[in-house]
């Protein structure tokens, strides 16, 4: 029987454009396992025109959105869902409303890749502004002690696209300083619009560059083969209990109307041909 391919969502918790969801669909392309079938997904517009959200406001507005489209993935029967901000929005709770499917995010991909490539590393941020928010959710993953520092760019998500030359310029300085001046040994992008600038930063600076987009969409990955070889689901056990089905009904919100945006789906590759005995 052959077997079905690794399911993944990456959803960006903002209202999609071609122009958007199309970066990240042809990072799929390039970074997924042969095997694995990517679904890019967004907000729908009714959720509001969101282009970024680097806001706490923001985040909260967009939360539901999350939730909603967890749970929808789950009942696709998705193995791994991704969501594509680098504050973690909505963790929590989109795990405890996934069932099986296992959730992850940006900002603990990249972090857990980064601890397991160098001892300490420093974390390339848009604006002084995400600082704070970022800085507990780092330390909230349990990776404070690796952490050299924020360095930011002052450039705000929709900004890292407008002149690329300048957005590499500003990214080099501050890698720079972390790695020459704060011995950071390796070095996260902490945008997930950022996709492509970490190879120029890298080659660079000569330590690993994480972008978090791959990193969000390869730790999603490794989880999902973990699960279907090694059994290791998410607990819903304890702090990680779900709420009752039928509660949620009665509630009422979760399941109706539009979901999604746009979505793209970026196809397994078909296996070849079964190779002859000599």
């Amino acid at each position: 029987m052959t077997e079905q391919p690794l399911k993944i969502m990456y959803f960006s918790p903002v209202a999609g454009s071609a122009a958007h969801d199309d970066v990240f669909a042809a990072m799929a392309r390039d970074h997924k396992l042969p095997g694995t079938e990517v679904h890019v997904t967004s907000l729908p517009e009714a959720n509001g025109r969101f282009g970024h959200i680097e806001f706490r406001s923001y985040e909260a507005m967009v939360t539901r959105g999350i939730i909603r489209a967890a749970r929808q993935a789950a009942k696709e029967d998705f193995d791994a869902f991704a969501i594509g901000c680098f504050y973690d929005t909505a963790l929590h709770d989109a795990r405890e409303i996934s069932g099986d499917m296992i959730v992850t995010a940006p900002c603990v991909a990249s972090c857990e890749i980064a601890a397991s490539l160098s001892n300490r590393f420093g974390i390339i941020v848009g604006r002084r502004k995400w600082v704070h928010q970022m800085a507990a959710t780092v330390r909230e993953h349990g990776h404070e002690h690796r952490l050299a520092g924020f360095y930011h760019v002052e450039l705000g998500v929709t900004e890292f696209q407008a002149d690329h030359a300048e957005t590499e310029r500003r990214l080099l300085e501050a890698g720079r300083k972390a790695v020459e001046e704060d011995f950071a040994e390796a070095l996260i992008l902490g945008c997930t619009m950022e996709v492509g600038f970490y190879r120029d930063v890298e080659a660079r600076l000569g330590v690993p560059v994480i972008d978090p987009s791959i990193a969000t969409l390869k730790r999603a990955e490794y989880a999902a083969v973990l699960k279907r070889q090694c059994g290791w689901k998410p607990s819903r056990k304890w702090s990680c209990e779900a709420p009752p089905e039928d509660e949620i009904a009665h509630i009422g919100g979760f399941d109706e109307g539009e979901i999604f945006g746009n979505r793209i789906v970026v196809p397994a590759e078909a296996p070849g041909p079964a190779r002859q005995a000599a």
